[in-house]
């Protein structure tokens, strides 16, 4: 399949997908955005989460908050992922001791969307077991941030089959500005998030890198953020994650410790191939030192906090 990329704006009418029903799973910083897109696109919209609270929350503006993927899986055509990582999947779709999993009580023809950064070969094989079901498969990862989920303008790397295609191009768009179809099976879209997130921890790395020899070197921090932002070493990590650091807030958008697993998944797709990747491998280093010394929950720039001698801003009162 040759790469298209479908750009949305938005004016869908209602009508043509008002009676599919639609769940989404993980009402996390990205989950309820996308779960919002939808229900302003006006979807039958059942939600799940682990905290059943975040899920009554959500639902007070509009939408069916459902108890069990059993009770999800059998109300709906179309059920949207969106947890952690590959293990977190796994149990959603095939269950654990404690509770079955969705495979249970989706109907044959139904819909799988993945939405997380998982080894490329896992998604394949999710494809493969859901396949047997008679279950289609979505590989969708996305980026964007917590932002752009919320207004619906993220992006999504997808691959997968046009007959899942076929059913859910219209949910892609609505909780997407752009939908990237990189293939007609699954796996492709996974390899171009895990290179996409390659470049993120690099990029994190190295902007905190630069704002911690620039600290030590009593530079001006918000005069460095401003020159660095209008300047050729500019990144979109650097302006968006240095601003988390000079307002000293590592409330976390995206923790340290997805960057932990998001380059290990990088690492172990390149070793597969004996590839090398030096630059990702101290990324990841640099993350892994910054979880063990505390700041595993923290957001991602708290990176920064790995470098000796520096004193970072405080947050202001």
């Amino acid at each position: 399949m040759p790469l298209c990329a479908s750009h949305n704006n938005k004016q869908q009418s209602p009508k043509d997908h008002i009676m599919k029903k639609v769940g989404l799973i993980g009402l996390g910083a990205m989950g309820s955005g996308m779960a919002g897109s939808l229900r302003r696109a006006k979807f039958d919209l059942y939600v799940l989460d682990v905290r059943p609270e975040v899920s009554q929350q959500f639902v007070k503006d509009g939408g069916t908050a459902c108890s069990s993927l059993k009770e999800l899986g059998s109300l709906c055509d179309v059920v949207v992922s969106v947890v952690v990582n590959a293990a977190q999947t796994e149990a959603v779709l095939f269950g654990s001791p404690d509770a079955p999993g969705l495979v249970d009580s989706l109907k044959p023809g139904s819909v799988f969307i993945m939405c997380s950064t998982v080894d490329p070969n896992i998604s394949i094989a999710f494809e493969s077991r859901l396949a047997e079901k008679g279950i289609l498969y979505v590989d969708a990862p996305i980026s964007g941030g917590a932002a752009k989920a919320a207004s619906g303008e993220m992006t999504m790397m997808t691959s997968a089959s046009a007959q899942a295609y076929d059913k859910v191009n219209d949910i892609l768009n609505a909780m997407s500005g752009t939908v990237y179809r990189l293939g007609d099976r699954a796996g492709i879209g996974s390899k171009v998030k895990v290179i996409n997130q390659l470049l993120a921890g690099v990029h994190i790395a190295a902007a905190a890198e630069a704002m911690a020899l620039g600290l030590r070197e009593g530079v001006d921090a918000n005069a460095l953020y401003e020159v660095i932002t209008h300047s050729a070493g500019n990144s979109w990590m650097f302006e968006n994650r240095m601003a988390h650091v000079l307002a000293g807030d590592y409330k976390p958008l995206s923790a340290v410790d997805i960057f932990v697993k998001d380059l290990g998944i990088v690492l172990d797709m390149a070793r597969a191939s004996k590839f090398p990747l030096p630059l990702s491998s101290t990324a990841h280093q640099m993350f892994m030192q910054a979880s063990t010394a505390g700041f595993a929950k923290e957001d991602d720039s708290a990176v920064i906090k790995i470098f000796p001698g520096i004193e970072l801003p405080k947050a202001s009162k």
